[in-house]
């Protein structure tokens, strides 16, 4: 008896849920990052049956003894699927924001441009984290969709089924059971809750907000560079929701600011304060009308 993947493009789940991406159309060939999971593993899947040509990346932090033959399995389904196959072996050391650290290692491991299998689900969970962090409007936006998110409307039960569909052989990450990581505890405790008190599923209910809240985050980004953000008097008489993204698009070099440093540029913009900090060895002064970044 044939294999299911072998006629995977044929599958009836495999069209209805290419109806719901966000893939490229003009692209002829994609990177894929795919842990072996059923969300990156359905990502490949689909990223395959549009048609393109596919290269499967693998990264292998070396935190779990188990982690050296996951690309193995990942390498036999890509090729079964016709697509290319890389890898690469990173190192994270142990310690505190293990889960931040390894993502960033593993993003600079992939290529520019690299797909991700997030889902609505991830998109909730992701709102959440930002909410319980205090984030604005850009956190709360959740994660960009279009092409290097193509799964984002898809639900992380229709991943796994079509992974079951197809008889894939998975990886189970023994990381994301760690309730020491907060977007665990969130997936497997907050989320349920919410559903209960709301009595309804609230994972569409996130990415609908995110969706809204990005289209605002955006319109309000446009609008904000018409502003000059070294020149006090246009600064401190444009509305205080423009003038903050503008300050923060000044000094988002190497990172964002907090809310509390844009204040301060702005009372110096108001002239309140002829200057102030604004971390790593540096201040904003204000010298006739305009404001100036100084390294000390």
């Amino acid at each position: 008896m044939p294999s299911p993947l072998s006629n995977f493009r044929s599958h009836p789940l495999v069209a209805q849920l290419l109806a719901k991406c966000t893939f490229d159309s003009s692209a002829t060939s994609v990177d894929c990052a795919v842990s072996g999971g059923p969300d990156s593993m359905a990502l490949l899947v689909l990223a395959c049956a549009q048609g393109f040509q596919v290269t499967a990346w693998h990264v292998d932090h070396g935190l779990r003894p188990e982690s050296a033959s996951e690309a193995t399995l990942v390498r036999n389904v890509a090729e079964q699927l016709g697509a290319n196959f890389e890898s690469r072996t990173v190192h994270v050391e142990q310690g505190s924001n293990l889960e931040a650290r390894a993502r960033a290692t593993r993003f600079d491991a992939l290529p520019e441009g690299v797909l991700t299998g997030h889902t609505a689900d991830d998109q909730a969970e992701t709102v959440l984290i930002n909410l319980l962090r205090g984030s604005a409007t850009r956190g709360l936006a959740g994660i960009q969709a279009g092409p290097n998110h193509p799964i984002l409307q898809l639900r992380r039960s229709e991943t796994h089924d079509l992974c079951s569909q197809l008889g894939l052989q998975l990886v189970h990450d023994s990381s994301n059971d760690d309730d020491r990581f907060q977007r665990n505890k969130i997936r497997q405790q907050l989320v349920p809750l919410l559903d209960a008190i709301s009595q309804r599923d609230m994972v569409p209910v996130l990415a609908r907000q995110a969706e809204l809240l990005r289209d605002d985050e955006n319109l309000l980004n446009e609008l904000a560079m018409a502003i000059d953000p070294t020149d006090a008097q246009m600064l401190s008489a444009a509305p205080v929701a423009l003038a903050r993204r503008a300050v923060r698009a000044w000094l988002a070099h190497p990172y964002p600011p907090d809310g509390a440093t844009v204040e301060r540029v702005l009372s110096v913009a108001r002239g309140e304060a002829t200057g102030c900090d604004i971390g790593l060895g540096r201040q904003v002064r204000r010298s006739q009308q305009q404001l100036r970044i100084v390294e000390l």
